[in-house]
């Protein structure tokens, strides 16, 4: 088969696929109202930077005094890189419907329709706040070409990444199929990787903004001078052009000759993988033997739990979600808040350290409490409705199931690690009232996270790592963020001037506790029978 053709019909596949992401990112209102939350969130950071990237392109002189831009231009293919393979593994390392795809077209067609798709995805997502950026320095700079010359560029080098990061990401598919042990290792790793990596960069941000971090240095170190002298063909007809170099020649010489070259191996993988069986020993088979065998004792309710119907329940979801936990996979959202805190413990003094890490851990508590089992209660359950309601158990006993799996999981850390950090200096007054006021919280966390979530529920699955799962709406998480995070932050801050003693017994003082009350436990209260209330009106298609 031709290669002409086989591009021709790869590009249709690509544009079908590409189609299809915009329509399920429009398909629902709710996820446009995410879409636009996500946007008004990170663009309004976009919009931020911008004038400093208008004064930077107004004064900048040569490429050298661009911040960064020789760590910039090596870490670009880099990320890129990581991000087409993350993406295959969890997404594009199979075509849907491939026992149709694959007897009409041959396989390299395919590879370069998801290729393509991918490429476009990307795009969308982070080609246009790039084009931004771009067009605003472009301005000061006073240098309209350069928005072309930097397209010429950047597309060849967005091109071989994700072909090279798409065979990466195969081959680590079929090394998964042949070593199915080492999979589950790695989405261990993987998550801890991820939230390392998030850590680590907000921390990093901040020492930059600190002027604590040795930058030149560092970037002088990590900077890959062929990559940075390539990217500096961007400037080509501008004020800031360079003459050219030999290393700048070679780096497109190098991506023009490693794209086709990827793309026969990413098409050699692809092809191992579509058409080789899966193992026996897999995913799959090892964990049905695994039901199968410790059904009987894995399942048995202990007897805390056991005397009543939603405590069976409960425990039915904590061992759902041990044996399942990338249902889990939303609670990276986490991550993005504990940057600023982690550099906030770590600079805090001794005589606070304990109070803050207290503090911290029952907040942490409070949101395990409402985030890992509420926010999707209809949805999680829907494949099992049809039995469930259609049992003499009671909604109100399978939403109180879901809340006490909540309260379960995070009451022993909001109520444990604080009196744990009695040690670090914490007084036992001050511990035990966090880990009383924690628990309560997370009482209250789990009762609101079942209304909200019932409000809006999922019921697409989506493939995570070659794992399908359901997670909740990000509309929802972040709602359930912004509402509990600052009733938490309250709370907290609350106790622990009351366990100090800087607060008086005053009539003002107890109005504003009942009132924070009153609205905690009211909207509490009122999303729990909510919940119940959808569980009883839900009806079927």
């Amino acid at each position: 088969m031709s290669l002409r053709r086989d591009v021709r019909r790869g590009l249709r596949i690509g544009r079908a696929e590409f189609v299809r992401s915009i329509r399920g990112y429009t398909s629902e209102t709710r996820r446009v109202v995410g879409l636009l939350l996500l946007l008004l969130f990170f663009g309004g950071s976009l919009l931020f930077s911008l004038p400093a990237v208008y004064v930077a392109g107004r004064s900048a002189q040569s490429v050298t005094e661009i911040p960064l831009f020789g760590l910039v231009a090596t870490a670009v293919p880099v990320v890129l890189t990581l991000l087409a393979t993350f993406r295959t593994l969890e997404r594009i390392g199979r075509v849907e419907h491939e026992s149709l795809v694959l007897t009409t077209v041959p396989p390299r067609a395919v590879v370069i329709g998801l290729i393509t798709a991918e490429i476009a995805r990307i795009a969308l997502w982070f080609g246009l706040p790039i084009a931004v950026v771009a067009a605003t320095f472009t301005a000061g700079l006073g240098a309209p070409s350069l928005l072309l010359t930097t397209t010429v560029v950047v597309v060849p080098l967005a091109c071989c990444t994700t072909v090279w990061g798409y065979a990466a990401g195969v081959a680590a598919l079929r090394g998964f199929k042949r070593l199915p042990g080492v999979r589950r290792v790695l989405k261990v790793v993987g998550f801890v990787a991820m939230a390392a990596f998030v850590l680590v960069s907000q921390a990093f941000g901040r020492l930059l903004g600190d002027g604590s971090l040795p930058v030149d240095t560092l970037a002088a170190t990590l900077t890959f001078g062929p990559l940075t002298d390539y990217l500096a063909l961007a400037f080509v007809g501008t004020p800031l052009a360079r003459p050219f170099s030999a290393a700048a020649v070679a780096t497109f010489a190098a991506i023009a000759a490693l794209t086709p070259l990827g793309l026969v191996v990413a098409t050699r993988q692809a092809s191992a993988l579509w058409f080789t069986d899966r193992a026996p020993g897999g995913d799959r088979g090892s964990a049905a033997s695994a039901k199968a065998d410790g059904s009987a004792g894995g399942f048995s309710t202990p007897k805390p739990l056991a005397g009543t119907n939603g405590g069976n329940v409960a425990w039915g979801l904590l061992v759902r979600g041990v044996r399942h936990p990338q249902q889990f996979t939303h609670l990276v959202m986490l991550v993005f808040f504990l940057g600023p805190l982690g550099t906030t413990i770590v600079q805090s003094s001794a005589d606070g350290l304990g109070p803050i890490l207290a503090a911290s851990e029952a907040g942490l508590g409070t949101y395990l409490a409402g985030a890992t089992f509420g926010l999707n209660p209809v949805g999680d359950d829907r494949p099992q409705f049809p039995m469930l309601l259609l049992t003499a158990t009671a909604p109100r006993t399978l939403v109180r199931g879901r809340v006490l799996a909540g309260v379960l999981l995070g009451a022993p850390v909001a109520a444990a690690l604080p009196l744990v950090t009695v040690a670090l200096g914490t007084s036992p007054l001050s511990a035990v009232g966090f880990a009383l006021v924690g628990v309560c919280m997370c009482l209250a966390a789990a009762t609101f996270s079942v209304g909200i979530g019932a409000a809006y529920p999922i019921y697409e699955e989506r493939e995570f790592w070659g794992a399908t799962t359901v997670v909740p709406s990000t509309l929802v998480l972040m709602a359930f963020m912004f509402v509990v995070g600052p009733g938490t932050v309250i709370g907290l801050v609350a106790t622990w001037f009351g366990v100090t003693g800087h607060l008086a017994p005053t009539p003002l003082l107890a109005a504003g506790v009942g009132l924070y009350l009153l609205v905690t436990v009211g909207v509490s209260y009122g999303s729990y029978r909510y919940a119940i209330r959808r569980y009883r009106t839900y009806t079927f298609d």
